[in-house]
């Protein structure tokens, strides 16, 4: 990222009031589960995203970013906010927020710079939205706890951008740190933070496929969940025991293998908290693989390079597990490693990926867990 400071002076002219940052966050387990009022357990990535802002007294929103449109200035009106379709929908829709829970947000000029890569399935947007609520915060002095941020996040995301996440990556990025897993119930927003084993380490490669969570797949699972849900006759998803099996194979497909992903993936995630607890590596490992089967064969979220990532790192002696992290349709794998062999596993998956056909001549890239390649 630009040194502090001197993004934001040499767009606007002038120095910035206040910084606020906010990690992206790879999620250990509980996939597609969030919206479904299931469990998650993510944690932050060290890559961040930071905000530089100054008020101004004329209403103008001012935003420009390093990462999209090559540092473009764009604006809007505070109080005029209006989807566009571009990402300062994101900036659009926090102010939105706000000022639709009674806060008077005035103009500003704001500099973002984000080291979480674009479309990486590791939370880019959530990051970028925490951040800026963040700073708003400062600048305005307002009286809001970290679920709040996290609420006023996913409310940008889900109700003015349009993106019908849950509120998993919201609640990581305000929430989550490096050295602990965010263990979070999603219905309630209650959380716990658990710390991650010392005799492991995570691996996070990025596959170089890009995905939209705005995008029509994203929001064909979504709706295939609430179908679900409705024919299983329960408000989400999380409301059907796993041991209703024989209720869930009788659902029509593909409704069946959705509704039997999200319902296996909760209790993964219990059972992943039990065995971080226990400090069961090999246990934990097994879940991350099934998750992965589950997500490539009933959610059907992964796609052919994603699938050699993981495949090239469950081969390391030294993996206990691997799967798809992130909503899918592309992004990013994690693998539980063994302490100290994070950057050997990393280097060994990235050279196979280089090998696999249909990578398409796309670069694998470890973002964490070893010198990035």
């Amino acid at each position: 990222m630009t040194p502090r400071g001197q993004a934001f002076e040499a767009i606007f002219g002038r120095p910035a009031k206040l910084v606020a940052e906010a990690p992206g966050r790879v999620n250990l387990i509980g996939e597609h589960t969030d919206y479904s009022g299931g469990y998650v357990l993510p944690t932050a990535i060290p890559q961040k995203t930071r905000v530089e802002i100054a008020p101004r007294d004329d209403g103008l929103v001012q935003v420009a970013t390093t990462n999209v449109d090559g540092g473009a200035r764009l604006s809007f009106r505070a109080g005029e906010e209006s989807r566009r379709g571009l990402w300062l929908d994101y900036v659009q829709g926090i102010t939105a927020v706000l000022r639709g829970r009674g806060v008077a947000v005035p103009g500003f000029d704001a500099s973002i710079a984000s080291a979480v890569p674009l479309g990486s399935g590791l939370s880019s947007s959530a990051s970028l939205l925490v951040a800026l609520a963040r700073a708003l915060r400062a600048m305005l002095d307002l009286s809001i706890d970290d679920v709040e941020i996290a609420r006023i996040a996913h409310a940008a995301e889900h109700d003015f951008v349009g993106a019908p996440v849950g509120t998993m990556d919201q609640m990581a990025a305000s929430l989550a740190d490096e050295n602990t897993a965010l263990f979070i119930d999603t219905r309630t927003l209650a959380f716990e933070r658990i710390p991650l084993p010392a005799e492991a380490e995570l691996l996070v490669v990025n596959s170089g496929v890009a995905h939209q969570h705005a995008s029509g797949d994203y929001k064909t699972r979504r709706a295939e969940c609430e179908r679900a849900a409705a024919a299983l006759g329960v408000p989400q998803l999380r409301d059907v025991d796993a041991a209703a099996e024989l209720r869930i194979a009788s659902l029509p497909a593909p409704l069946d293998r959705r509704a039997r992903h999200v319902v296996t993936e909760n209790a993964r995630v219990l059972a992943a908290v039990a065995a971080l607890r226990a400090g069961d590596l090999r246990r934990l490992g097994e879940l991350f693989d099934a998750s992965h089967r589950s997500m490539r064969d009933d959610f059907e979220v992964s796609v052919p390079e994603v699938d050699a990532l993981v495949e090239s790192a469950r081969a390391q002696p030294d993996v206990f597990g691997a799967r798809l992290t992130g909503g899918g349709f592309g992004g990013s794998i994690v693998a539980l490693v063994r302490r100290g062999c994070a950057a050997k596993v990393g280097r060994a998956v990235v050279e196979a990926y280089a090998r696999v056909p249909n990578a398409l001549g796309r670069r694998a890239t470890v973002l964490v867990g070893g010198r990035a390649s």
